[in-house]
């Protein structure tokens, strides 16, 4: 099951810094050996809300790979130059099974709350 990265990501003076540029530069290199893909980058078009800043979305095979992707070694060492020079949400999410429906979840919260609360069904 697949699991995403999506960093909400801004920029101070929304042009990246000589680290930033580094860290663009460096942190490809760091991601392949975990199967992670970048999938989106870049500017988002807000139909609701607030969204000041960009969007990055990867790919990785599963939580057990981003994981260790975001805790290797090879990462943690250009981490800084990231988290020192743009402002990040940085949140993992993994994919939901083929059979998922919203209405379905919908009806599983159904259940549960009648279930807490003593009422038949």
């Amino acid at each position: 099951m697949s699991t995403y990265l999506i960093n909400h990501l801004r920029i101070p003076g929304d042009v990246p810094n000589e680290a930033g540029l580094t860290y663009l530069e460096e942190v490809e290199a760091t991601v392949k050996p975990y199967g992670g893909k970048w999938l989106a980058n870049g500017e988002v078009s807000v139909v609701e809300g607030a969204w000041p800043g960009l969007v990055v979305l990867m790919e990785f095979p599963d939580r057990a790979a981003a994981d260790r992707w975001y805790n290797s070694a090879e990462y943690q060492k250009i981490l800084p130059l990231r988290v020192n020079n743009a402002i990040s949400d940085l949140v993992l999410i993994d994919s939901l099974p083929a059979d998922y429906t919203v209405r379905g979840f919908a009806q599983q919260v159904r259940a549960a709350i009648q279930s807490a609360s003593g009422s038949p069904s």
